[in-house]
């Protein structure tokens, strides 16, 4: 078994396109986790008028799903299955995935789950250095 350079290994690092179209990403899904916690989950009026009142707008709808998914986990277990796979082999698209899913997930209650999956995600980025 001798060295073959065309079986070259790559390593994963990101430009600064990718950590500015990273950083995008985790703002608007942190921003809108942010808006459906306080101004409709949270929001004392729109939950009367959405539970009692029985409101068919689209804002009830997104509440009532958003509720079911943090209830069930759905952000956590989602944003540490999307980080294992990141772990395993990393991508910008599993890296922006697993973003959108934690960073959601810390603002809508699976914070113990989001928080591994960050952390995982974390631990994809340190990969050896190239070779100078």
């Amino acid at each position: 078994t001798g060295y073959n350079p065309l079986m070259k290994k790559h390593v994963f690092q990101l430009t600064a396109r990718e950590v500015q179209w990273l950083m995008i990403v985790g703002f608007v899904a942190v921003g809108y986790a942010l808006y459906l916690r306080y101004l409709a989950i949270e929001y004392s009026s729109v939950a009367l008028a959405c539970d009692a009142g029985g409101l068919q707008t689209w804002l009830c709808r997104t509440r009532l799903v958003a509720t079911w998914l943090f209830r069930n986990s759905v952000f956590g277990i989602a944003a540490i299955v999307i980080a294992v796979l990141n772990l395993i082999r990393p991508s910008i698209v599993l890296l922006t995935a697993g973003i959108a899913m934690a960073g959601t997930g810390i603002v809508l209650y699976n914070i113990v789950l989001s928080g591994i999956a960050i952390g995982l995600l974390i631990l994809g980025l340190a990969r050896p250095a190239p070779a100078t």
